[in-house]
Parts: C-alpha cells; structure tokens; sequence
C-alpha cells in the first residue's frame, strides 16, 4: 500500500487540528492556542501511527500525552477549569476562552467527525480508570444511564448558584472546584468500576459529558463499521468491546451505537478482520 494513504488518517486528524490552532491562533491573538491544539493534535497523530504500526499501547500512548497534559499542565499549573464546571462557568462569563472553547472542539462540534473519540483518547478520567482490571465488562450493562443527567444538572445548578450568591473570588473557588470535582470523579469511577467489574461504568452511567457527546456522535463520520461477507457471526467483538457497542450493525441506530470510543479492540480482536 502507498505510504500516503497507510498514513492518510493520522495525516488528515493532524491538519484538522492545525486548522483549528491556527484559526484560534490568529482570531484570538494568543499564540496559545496555536501551540496548545497542535501538540493534542501531534499526540492523536502519532497514537494513530503507532496503531497502523501495530504498537499494541498505541492509545495509552495518546491518553496520557494529552490527559497528563490538560490534567496536570492546563488544570494543575495553569489553574483552568477543564471539567463542566468550567464549562459553564465560561460560559456565564460569555467568554469564548479556555473551558468553551475545549468543549466546543472536543465534545460539541468535534464528535461529527470523531464520535466519542475523546473518550478514548484524551479524557484523564478514563486514563487512569482503563488501568484498572476490568477492560472488559463482565456483567450486562445496567439501565441506569439516566443518572448522567442528575451529574450533568448538578454541574449546571452548583456554577449558577456560584453567580447569583455573592462569591467573590471566583477563579480561585473554580480552581479548587476543579480538584474536588476530579478527586469525586476518580473516586466514583474506581468504586463503579469495581462494583460492576467494568473499567467504564463510570463512563456509561455517571459521566455528564455524555450529555453533549451521545447527540452529535450520532453523525460521526469516523465509525466502525463491519464487512458483512466476512463476518462470521463469532460474537467476540461484542464480548471484548468495553461499550457494549453492536459493531456488526453498520446502521446509526446500532446498539450503544453513540457509546462507541474507537478504541478498536474489536478491530485488533476480530479472528475475520472484518471490521
């Protein structure tokens, strides 16, 4: 196969994060953004080629240049609000900086192309729950995805009530609502995770992001989708996906179809390669 189209995906994801850095770069004036989406976008890049290489870690690879990053750099260091909360915060300020313009790229507008990408590949939640020993879910998903709506209210209702109470200091309380907010996340993440034996479940049932990411993955351009003539109905795609996503569906409306993270375990686990 010619190299340039081996390598066209991780070539395309890499320009599409330059044009956004490079927008952001000259319309906001702030070489930040230019050099922030371009190494999240050299870092998607290289884990992609990683994967074409058959490097086996090629995703841990992603997830921790760019959860460690937004983590530890953008969070810790730079004290920005990168949860929800931070979100709306931004938001109620309307100011299209830090926290709006990240969910406007990754979990608004960016899931059209990449689906729930984020989720795979860049959110320092999942990062540290995909160490944890159950890649694979060992029980049925469980019907209670509709608690990732009382998450995603309480996000909203906490920042609105910062607003109309008056709070001064208000950077200072986002920042450290930051780390209360992960320290809850990480510690809900491991204690589901756990109790369902499912490294996800955090992300199935609780995550409030999902609220924003499940409408728009709908349309996602990148999908996996199933070679129906060499498919031989063997199921273990369905058994190792940790979404519990029907990938022999190529419909929109497959099973968790808007769960799904491109993790590709069942593109690397399928005995046909048909998918």
């Amino acid at each position: 196969m010619h190299l340039s189209k081996r390598y066209f995906l991780p070539i395309l994801i890499l320009a599409l994060f330059e044009a956004v850095a490079v927008t952001l770069w000259l319309s906001k004036d702030n070489l930040f953004y230019l050099l922030n989406f371009s190494y999240i976008g050299m870092a998607i890049a290289l884990g992609i080629f990683l994967y074409l290489r058959k490097y086996r870690h090629a995703r841990r690879v992603v997830q921790l240049l760019v959860g460690l990053y937004m983590l530890v750099y953008l969070g810790l260091i730079c004290r920005e609000n990168m949860q929800i909360e931070g979100f709306w915060y931004y938001l109620f300020c309307g100011v299209f900086e830090a926290a709006t313009i990240h969910y406007a790229v990754a979990k608004i507008f960016g899931p059209l192309i990449f689906g729930r990408g984020w989720c795979g590949y860049a959110c320092w939640t999942a990062m540290v729950l995909d160490f944890l020993p159950y890649p694979v879910p060992a029980q049925p998903r469980k019907n209670i995805g509709w608690l990732r709506y009382i998450t995603f209210a309480a996000s909203l209702l906490f920042v609105a009530v910062l607003f109309l109470a008056p709070i001064g200091h208000m950077q200072s309380v986002m920042f450290w609502a930051f780390i209360a907010g992960n320290a809850v996340y990480y510690t809900a993440g491991i204690v589901l995770a756990f109790l369902f034996e499912d490294n996800r479940a955090f992300c199935k049932y609780i995550c409030p992001i999902t609220v924003f990411l499940k409408p728009m993955s709908y349309f996602s351009l990148l999908r996996i989708r199933c070679d129906k003539e060499k498919c031989i109905s063997c199921g273990k795609c369905k058994r190792i996906c940790p979404m519990n996503v029907d990938v022999t569906d190529n419909s929109r409306k497959r099973k968790n179809g808007t769960e799904c993270i491109l993790c590709m375990e069942c593109v690397k686990n399928c005995p046909q390669n048909a998918l």
